[in-house]
C-alpha cells in the first residue's frame, strides 16, 4: 500500500497487485489534447469538461436517450428506474444502504462449507482453508437451482490475500498489507504456502433463504473449493503447443490452478468463468526473460510476490513458480509456467468432479473478466474482456461457430476471431483481428509470430502490433440486455501525460476514471465497426479546484453530493437496464468510502446506493432471477492499516466482526433487499 497527496486529495493504493508498466514500446497516440476536448463540450453545457452528452454533442446513435412526450409521438416518458434516495457519503465502519432497504453479511473469508467443516481461525491449516471460503472476495454469479429465487449456488472469485492476517506468526509484527511473515533460514514454512494458495481461486456455495430474508450455507455435494492448486484443463489452439510444455504436463495440455481472479463471467449455457488478471507477479524469472515473461510483468528479482517457491516442503506445486531456466528442456523445469496463466478459465458449478478449462482462444493478458452479450439463436456468440493494466486494450471474442441453444458448451470457446479496439477521435471504432497471418502477425515483422498460438500467448504484443488504442485501465464491462449498448470502466491512469490523450481517454493525470460506451454497426454484436461515447466521468464536485478532478454524469451535468464518485471498477447492467457502478481505491474527502452507484441511461440520473467499511472496495454483483436480492462483495476492508497499527492490533476496520483480538478484518458478501420485497433499485 502506498499514500499519495494530490492537491486536496489523499489517495490511497490498496496494493491488490496492478500490473506494473511492462516492457514496451507505446504506439503513437492521437494528438488531440485535453483542452481542445473541453472547449467543444462547453458548447453543449458551458462548462469545461461536459462530455458524457455525447461525442463533440452529436449523441450515439442507437444508444438509450431521454426523450419527452412530444419526441416519441405522444406516447408518456418510461418511469425512473431508481426509486432510491441517495444515501450520503460516508467515512464509517459499517454497510450504508438506502431507506427502506436492509442487508446481511454472508460467507466472510474462512467460512466453512465441505469437508470436515473447520472453524474460521488465524491458527486453521493449509488444508483447513481448503474447505472454507477463500480470502479478498470478488466477482460473482448466482445459479438458481430449479429456477428458485431462495435456493442457489453463489459462486465467487477470491483475487489475493493479505499472509499478515493469515498466520499466527505475523501477530505483534510490524507488517503491511504486502509483507510476507519471517522466512525461516530463508525459506517460507510450508502450511502458510498451501494456506495462501487455497485462499485463491473460486469458491461455489449453496446458499438458501429462509425467515426474514435471510441466507446461510447449505452443506451440499455441489459445494466445492477451487483453488492455486486444483489441476485445470488447457483448451483451444495453446493446447499442446511449445509454449505450455512443463515438468508437470509434457505434453502441454494441463496446469495446476488459477491466480489472482478478479472480474468473472457466465456463459449462455450456464458455466461460470473466472477472469486471471494480475498473475505475474506470482512467478520470478532470475535468469532469461522473453517476451512471454517481460510483457506481462514476470518478476527478475530475487522472488515472486508471495515467494510460494521458497516452500521449505520443496514440493514441486510450489517450485513452480520460480519460472527460470533449470533444465536442458522445457519439460524438465517451469520456464514455460507463466504461460500456462493469463487466461479465462470456464467452470461448470453444477459438476463438483470436472477440471475446469482455461480457454486460449480468448487470449492472454490481464483479463479483469468477461461479459457476454446475450446470445441469439443461429449467430455467433460474443464476448468482451478488458485488460486492467495502464495503456492496455479492450478486446472481443466472436465464435466461429454459432448458437444452438441445445447443444451450446464450452467448446465453443476454442475457435472463434480475438478483436482488439481501436477507438478514432471522431466517434466510430474498428475491431482489429488478432489472427496469424493477416496484417503482419507474421514471421515478416520485427515483432516475429511463428503461429495462432504464439499470437494468443502474446495477445498484448500483438495488439501493439495491429495499433489498438491504449486505454485507462479497462477493467469490468456490461451489455445493456435492452439495446446491446456495450460499457466499460476504465478506472484511472495517472500516468497519462498531455502528449498521451486521446478522445476516449481524455484527461491528463486521469485519477478519477471515466466509463466509455458503444454501439456496435448495425445492431450485430459481431459487427468488426462500431460508435462510441463517453457514459460519465469520475471526479468530484470541484472542491479540489482542478479541472480535470470534476466529474459529470451522463447529462454532462457536474456531479453533486449524491454521486460523486471514483475509479468506477465493478459494473453490472440488470434486467431493467439499471447500470450498478462500483468504486474501486481508498479515498478521504470528498469521497468517503468507496460505494456503489446506480445510473438509468435513458433519464441520465446518477445515485449512491452503497457504502462500504473503512479501506475496502465494493465488488462483484449478482441477483437471484426475480431481482429481489442483491449480492455485492466487500474486498479487503482495514487494508490501510499501517504496519505499527498492526502490530499493537489497531486495524482500521473491523468488520464485519468487529472483534479485532480474535478475527481480523474479512471480506465478505453482503445480501441487500427492499423491505416491502420490490425489485432492487426500483
Amino acid at each position: 500500500m502506498s499514500i499519495e497527496q494530490r492537491g486536496q486529495l489523499v489517495i490511497i493504493d490498496h496494493g491488490e497487485g496492478d500490473e506494473p508498466l511492462s516492457n514496451r514500446q507505446m504506439n503513437r497516440l492521437f494528438s488531440s489534447v485535453l483542452e481542445a476536448r473541453l472547449a467543444r463540450r462547453q458548447l453543449l453545457k458551458g462548462s469545461a469538461g461536459a462530455a458524457a452528452l455525447g461525442f463533440f454533442g452529436l449523441g450515439l446513435a442507437g444508444c438509450k436517450s431521454s426523450s419527452s412526450s412530444d419526441d416519441n409521438g405522444g406516447s408518456p416518458s418510461p418511469a425512473p428506474l431508481l426509486g432510491f434516495s441517495a444515501v450520503a457519503v460516508s467515512s464509517a465502519d459499517e454497510i450504508v444502504v438506502p431507506e427502506g432497504y436492509s442487508y446481511q453479511v454472508i460467507i466472510p473469508w474462512g467460512t466453512p462449507i465441505l469437508g470436515s467443516f473447520p472453524s474460521f481461525s488465524v491458527n486453521s491449516t493449509g488444508a483447513d482453508q481448503a474447505e472454507q471460503v477463500g480470502s479478498h472476495h470478488d466477482g460473482m454469479h448466482f445459479y438458481p437451482i430449479d429456477g428458485s429465487s431462495d435456493d442457489g449456488l453463489l459462486v465467487l472469485n477470491h483475487e489475493y490475500v493479505e499472509p499478515r492476517l493469515m498466520h499466527a506468526a505475523a501477530q505483534g509484527l510490524a507488517l503491511t498489507s504486502s509483507a510476507l511473515p519471517p522466512l525461516v533460514d530463508g525459506e517460507r514454512p510450508a502450511d502458510q504456502v498451501r494456506k495462501e494458495a487455497n485462499a485463491h481461486g473460486v469458491s461455489v456455495v449453496r446458499i438458501v433463504k429462509g425467515a426474514n430474508n435471510e441466507w446461510s450455507v447449505q452443506p451440499d455435494a455441489l459445494n466445492r473449493r477451487i483453488t492455486a492448486l486444483t489441476p485445470m484443463e488447457i483448451h483451444g489452439p495453446v493446447r499442446g503447443s511449445d509454449f505450455v510444455k512443463t515438468l508437470y504436463s509434457p505434453n502441454g495440455t494441463m496446469t495446476r490452478g488459477t491466480l489472482n481472479n478478479c472480474g468473472n463471467g457466465y456463459t449462455p449455457w450456464g458455466t461460470y468463468m473466472a477472469a486471471e488478471e494480475n498473475w505475474a507477479g506470482y512467478f520470478t524469472n532470475k535468469g532469461d526473460n522473453p517476451r512471454e515473461h517481460s510483457r506481462y510483468g514476470v518478476e527478475t528479482g530475487e522472488t515472486s510476490r508471495y515467494a510460494w517457491e521458497l516452500s521449505d516442503s520443496g514440493a514441486d506445486e510450489f517450485i513452480r513458480f520460480d519460472a527460470s531456466i533449470k533444465g536442458a528442456s522445457a519439460t524438465d523445469d517451469y520456464r514455460n509456467e507463466p504461460v500456462c496463466f493469463g487466461w479465462m478459465v470456464e467452470i461448470d458449478p453444477f459438476d463438483p468432479t470436472s477440471n475446469p478449462k482455461k480457454r486460449t482462444a480468448m487470449g492472454r493478458f490481464g483479463h479483469e473478466g468477461v461479459v457476454f452479450a446475450p446470445a441469439e439463436e443461429g449467430k455467433p456468440v460474443v464476448c468482451y474482456s478488458g485488460d486492467d493494466s495502464r495503456f492496455e486494450y479492450i478486446y472481443k471474442f466472436v465464435t466461429a461457430a454459432n448458437y444452438n441453444a441445445a447443444t451450446a458448451n464450452g467448446s465453443l470457446l476454442d475457435e472463434g476471431t480475438l478483436y482488439v479496439a481501436r477507438f478514432n477521435d471522431d466517434g466510430t471504432g474498428e475491431w482489429l483481428p488478432l489472427v496469424y497471418g493477416q496484417n503482419g502477425l507474421d514471421e515478416s515483422n520485427a515483432k516475429p509470430f511463428t503461429s495462432q498460438a504464439d499470437v494468443l500467448v502474446n495477445t498484448r504484443l500483438a495488439a501493439d502490433v495491429m495499433g489498438a488504442t491504449p486505454m485507462d485501465r479497462p477493467e469490468w464491462g456490461a451489455v445493456d440486455p435492452a439495446n446491446g449498448d456495450v460499457y466499460f470502466t476504465l478506472t484511472n491512469n495517472t500516468s497519462r501525460n498531455a502528449g498521451d490523450v486521446n478522445e476516449a481517454n481524455p484527461r491528463v493525470t486521469n485519477r478519477h476514471g471515466h466509463i466509455i460506451r458503444w454501439k456496435e454497426d448495425g445492431g450485430e454484436q459481431a459487427a468488426t465497426t462500431f460508435s462510441w461515447d463517453i457514459f460519465l466521468f469520475g471526479g468530484d464536485s470541484g472542491e479540489s479546484g482542478v479541472d480535470t478532478n470534476i466529474g459529470y454524469d451522463p447529462n454532462g451535468d457536474v456531479l453533486t453530493a449524491d454521486n460523486i464518485l471514483s475509479s468506477p471498477d465493478g459494473l453490472w447492467i440488470d434486467p431493467d437496464s439499471r447500470v450498478w457502478i462500483q468504486m474501486d481505491s481508498g479515498y478521504t474527502d470528498p469521497f468517503g468510502n468507496c460505494a456503489m452507484l446506480v445510473a438509468d441511461p435513458t433519464t441520465g440520473d446518477l445515485k449512491r446506493f452503497l457504502v462500504g467499511p473503512i479501506d475496502q472496495e465494493i465488488t462483484g454483483i449478482t441477483m437471484t432471477p426475480d431481482q429481489r436480492t442483491l449480492f455485492i462483495n466487500v474486498q479487503h476492508p482495514g487494508e490501510g492499516t499501517s504496519a505499527t497499527d498492526f502490530a499493537a492490533g489497531n486495524y482500521t476496520s473491523s468488520w464485519p466482526d468487529f472483534t479485532p483480538a480474535t478475527r481480523p478484518p474479512r471480506s465478505a458478501t453482503v445480501v441487500v433487499w427492499k423491505n416491502d420485497g420490490g425489485v432492487v433499485g426500483s
